[in-house]
């Protein structure tokens, strides 16, 4: 039976990179699919991962709908076996369920990609739909670290390395950022909490706060 399947994930755990890894398996094996993709990093229509792989997709902007495309690229003679959609958490509930509509009428599985939470540790509502009407969940396997080396289960927003928790929900960005930009980190839920960035740890390290500031009470030979 079709499925609507979500990969779900941090930020750097691989979602993308699993997404063309199923459309290499399938089309290998004579299958075509049609790939959908919604503010990529590396530009519109695009699906991308950061190990440098890229294919091309077509771009889910506000307003699309994907049953829509569909039906009208199979009443073409168009052919599609399946479904990707990756950057999921940026779609719309409306869109989650015409994707779902897509499995049901259409008998084709989808294969959604994208993180649960936002910065905030607030669920984007396009996530929110998908664990509500997806046949399947799956936590991707890939651990992503958080700086401390304990797993990430969180994204942080930062500017200049420091972690922020306002501003709009959507805001493009990646990884490893230069300093004066907005980036994310990935961080466990114990740093998201105390927002302790890996430079907000670093900083912490360098601080003459955590040094002794009484020689002779820390040295035993002093005081002898």
């Amino acid at each position: 039976m079709p499925e609507l399947v979500f990969f779900s994930g941090t930020m750097d755990c691989g979602k993308s990179t699993l997404a063309l890894q199923i459309e290499h398996n399938r089309s290998a094996r004579g299958l075509q699919g049609m790939i959908f993709t919604r503010d990529d990093r590396a530009g519109e229509g695009k699906l991308s991962s950061r190990l440098g792989l890229v294919t091309d997709a077509v771009e889910a902007a506000d307003g699309f709908d994907f049953y829509g495309h569909l039906v009208a690229h199979l009443s073409k003679g168009g052919r599609c076996d399946y479904v990707i959609a990756d950057e999921a958490q940026f779609l719309a509930p409306e869109q989650i369920d015409q994707l779902a509509k897509v499995v049901d009428d259409l008998e084709l599985d989808v294969f959604a990609f994208g993180i649960t939470t936002d910065f905030r540790s607030k669920l984007f509502p396009g996530s929110q739909r998908l664990v509500e009407l997806a046949d399947r969940v799956e936590v991707l396997q890939v651990e992503a670290l958080c700086w401390c080396g304990a797993r990430a289960t969180h994204n942080a927003r930062t500017i200049g390395g420091r972690m922020v928790v306002e501003g709009a929900q959507v805001v493009v960005g990646d990884v490893n950022q230069a300093a004066d930009e907005i980036g994310y980190e990935v961080l466990c839920r114990r740093h998201h909490r105390r927002r302790t960035t890996a430079a907000a740890a670093r900083a912490a390290a360098l601080s003459p706060d955590v040094l002794p500031v009484d020689a002779e009470a820390q040295d035993p030979a002093v005081r002898a």
